[in-house]
């Protein structure tokens, strides 16, 4: 049963305009959340184009390689069901500095791996830097209302789209010009400078609840039982799972299918972060005035659209590297309206749960991003092209515009008197 969404403020709101950078007894500067939000978006996806030199140089097959993203976003969901009762209980600031230490330990073991499963050990354990990503959206539901959240997590995501949209461009310069493990070295030293801007600049802004652990995982039922949140959640999980989709087929298809270097992969993988970038700034102008729900639905018709299209030139035999990649900026705007607004609407529902929400909202996307990365990774083949990627993108695209129409008439009815 839904019930109306209450605001709940760690600040006034006259003091939301009233930030010091580096001044954590202020509200968090939203540069902070950004570079939050930025480093964990790039630990997904640096070192992509790495991909195919990497299974050479562990003499593994790439198959086992790909599943250093799979595995990843597997952890990631796992994670993401516990940190938010964790944040909910103990606050945001302690448990996103404990994750990004756990986050440096592990950058260091995939640097000195020696073969391809202590890698992914490591791997797995970078995963704990998600806490960045989904508390720093937390972060911004504690602060202020619904719609201005959307708003808010919109500008956030802009910004943050700029960091993975040159990530794979910048990791494949860098493996041409000092090997693989130049990816993750970066990654290390943004790692420190995030975490001492963290320590100066955000204060607590949870309103704790006092509650045991266990009452914490307790409250799990009462979003279970709202279909409000189950559609903002699922809708956000679907649209985004063409993206996962895209992160764990898109390197096969540019190396084994366009027959692309990793410099020239990078450059190209990078483009639905350009969609990105403007569905994220159409979110920050226009989500106060249309509501966040009315945004999923464009967003997510803009992500089948693009993909549609894309599949459509391939069995027109008109499919190339730049109308592959390219039309993939559609995937990223649409993804650009659609999360941040589902999002919100998801943490929205019941505000006092807002790091367990957006824990299980989280887990629902990475979790569900994690099968359909792996599934691409098995069905592609050189004789299959970009067919079965496409398909599995589309499928997902088609099943989040249902979800937010389901949405969409769940909130009808509410408004009936």
């Amino acid at each position: 049963m839904d019930i109306p969404a209450l605001p709940s403020y760690r600040y006034p709101m006259d003091q939301i305009n009233q930030v010091r950078f580096l001044d954590r007894r202020t509200p968090p500067h939203i540069l902070t959340l950004i570079l939050l939000a930025g480093i964990s978006a790039l630990a997904m996806n640096i070192f992509l184009p790495s991909l195919p030199g990497m299974t050479a140089y562990f003499k593994t097959e790439y198959r086992l390689m790909q599943l250093s993203v799979a595995l990843y976003l597997g952890v990631n969901a796992v994670l993401q069901l516990i940190m938010g009762p964790i944040s909910d209980r103990w606050g945001r600031r302690p448990v996103i500095l404990a994750g990004m230490m756990i986050f440096m330990v592990a950058t260091l073991g995939c640097i000195l791996a020696t073969n391809v499963y202590v890698f992914l050990t490591f791997r797995m354990m970078q995963a704990a830097i998600v806490v960045a990503m989904v508390l720093s959206r937390a972060v911004v539901r504690d602060m202020v209302p619904q719609d201005q959240a959307a708003s808010m997590i919109g500008y956030v995501t802009m910004g943050m789209a700029v960091v993975p949209m040159i990530g794979p461009a910048i990791g494949g310069l860098l493996d041409v010009a000092f090997g693989w493990q130049a990816n993750f070295w970066v990654l290390f030293a943004l790692g420190a400078l995030v975490i001492w801007m963290t320590w100066a600049d955000l204060g607590e802004t949870a309103p704790l609840s006092g509650r045991s652990l266990a009452q914490q995982f307790r409250e799990y039922p009462e979003l279970f039982r709202s279909p409000r949140f189950w559609g903002y959640a699922m809708a956000s999980a679907l649209s985004s799972g063409s993206f996962f989709a895209y992160l764990g087929g898109a390197p096969f298809v540019g190396d084994h299918v366009f027959g692309l270097p990793p410099s020239q992969l990078g450059f190209y993988f990078g483009a639905p972060a350009i969609g990105y970038f403007l569905g994220n700034f159409l979110s920050g102008r226009f989500s106060v005035h249309l509501g966040v729900t009315r945004m999923v639905f464009y967003g997510t018709v803009v992500n089948g659209a693009g993909i549609a299209l894309n599949l459509a030139l391939f069995y027109a035999g008109l499919g190339s590297a730049l109308s592959f990649f390219g039309l993939m900026t559609l995937m990223g705007l649409g993804n650009g309206m659609t999360i941040p607004n589902a999002t919100a609407g998801a943490l929205s529902v019941r505000p006092h749960l807002a790091g367990t929400a957006s824990g299980l909202s989280g887990a629902l996307m990475i979790g569900g991003g994690a099968v359909l990365s792996a599934l691409a990774g098995a069905w592609l083949t050189p004789q299959s092209g970009a067919f079965p990627l496409l398909w599995i993108m589309l499928t997902t695209a088609l099943l989040a515009i249902a979800t937010i129409l389901m949405v969409m008439r769940r909130e009808r009815r509410l408004s009936r008197p």
